[in-house]
């Protein structure tokens, strides 16, 4: 797959407001190449270092592997060690647990909003709502891409994370409740982006199990990748010799027992350390390795190599109604299946999330 495609993989597991649960797989568990921080060697080389194992991460290392020996760096650990976690069923609990070694690290920001950050492989496609579309046409060419090798790559990630869901009461309900109130037409299921109301892909298969972005590196060769868990890259290393503008050329790591590593990469010119930490991961370690508002660095001791004002600046999120509804039975857990496309490109969506007989409508 051509790199560039996969500047979009975001686009194709949608992270809608909140996150969920876990990933299963009959191979996963056997990945020989997953392995804990702390039997990496104090010091070793790659052609590429991706730090972060997330949607994007996953992704590209699979990819590169094909031709390239790739290390990938995780500070969170395996989506396999919990078979149970993968369950539909487990949306809430999983989504709650925020102990020392969860998949779901809280944090409140600065206005006070409570969220959560992925920690684990497979990143936020492991803790989200698992809603899958493709980017339209027009996004598509407006990026430049071609769109042959666009609808390939699709096609890679859908073969192994993508269903069909099951409909059922509370999303049947959202679907007539969307065309009844003008968003039209109805399209049925299809992962194109159309325009109207339609039933979009799930990352949950029909026995309600989650397939995730970490399942993709069942793509991967297994002799050229190396996945390091409970890896907390501390920071990126830049040279400066000869060059008029500072390279990255490795990293600095820790693992769960305290130990620094250091990798680097091969030193020729078609390698590259690729930064997939999430929103909020990738903006701090790029200040914690000097690069970022020189004013902002040093007032926190950090020594300014490339003054950049626009690190770590424009983050939003999308808002979020929660409804309480009170049900005289059971109700079951409706995670996003049916959207709403407006020609304002927005998009409308419920789920529901059952406890004590009472839908919690998001």
């Amino acid at each position: 797959m051509p790199l560039h495609i996969f500047r979009f993989f975001h686009l194709l597991v949608l992270a809608i407001s909140i996150f969920i649960g876990s990933c299963h797989s009959r191979i996963g568990p056997y990945y020989r190449f997953m392995k804990d921080a702390s039997l990496a060697p104090l010091f070793s080389r790659y052609d590429y270092i991706v730090i972060g194992g997330g949607t994007s991460g996953c992704a590209l290392a699979a990819t590169l592997s094909q031709n390239a020996t790739v290390l990938v760096l995780e500070r969170g650990g395996s989506p396999y060690e919990n078979p149970k976690a993968t369950d539909i069923e487990s949306f809430a609990a999983t989504l709650s647990e925020i102990g020392p070694s969860s998949w779901s690290q809280l944090f409140i920001s600065e206005d006070g909003v409570y969220n959560t950050r992925a920690r684990v492989l497979g990143g936020g496609s492991v803790l989200n709502a698992g809603f899958y579309t493709r980017a339209s046409g027009e996004f598509v060419r407006e990026a430049g891409w071609k769109e042959k090798e666009v609808k390939a790559a699709y096609e890679w990630v859908e073969r192994k994370v993508a269903f069909e869901p099951s409909m059922m009461t509370w999303q049947s309900a959202v679907k007539e409740g969307l065309v009844e109130a003008g968003v039209v037409p109805y399209n049925g299921f299809t992962y194109e982006h159309s325009y109207g109301t339609k039933i979009g892909g799930t990352i949950f298969d029909r026995s309600g199990h989650r397939h995730t972005a970490a399942d993709l590196l069942e793509y991967a060769d297994p002799n050229r990748l190396v996945v390091y868990l409970h890896a907390c890259v501390h920071k990126i290393l830049f040279t400066t010799k000869g060059r008029p503008r500072p390279r990255a050329y490795g990293v600095i790591f820790k693992d769960g027992k305290g130990v620094f590593h250091k990798a680097e990469l091969v030193k020729h010119s078609l390698n590259d350390i690729i930064l997939s930490a999430g929103a909020i991961g990738s903006p701090q370690l790029l200040m914690l390795s000097g690069v970022g508002p020189r004013v902002h660095l040093m007032k926190h001791g950090i020594k300014p190599l490339v003054d950049q004002p626009m690190v770590g600046k424009g983050m939003g999120d999308n808002p979020m109604n929660a409804l309480f509804v009170p049900s005289p039975s059971p109700v079951e857990v409706s995670l996003i299946q049916v959207v709403g496309i407006t020609k304002f490109e927005n998009a409308l969506f419920i789920r529901c999330l059952g406890q004590n007989n009472i839908p919690i409508c998001l």
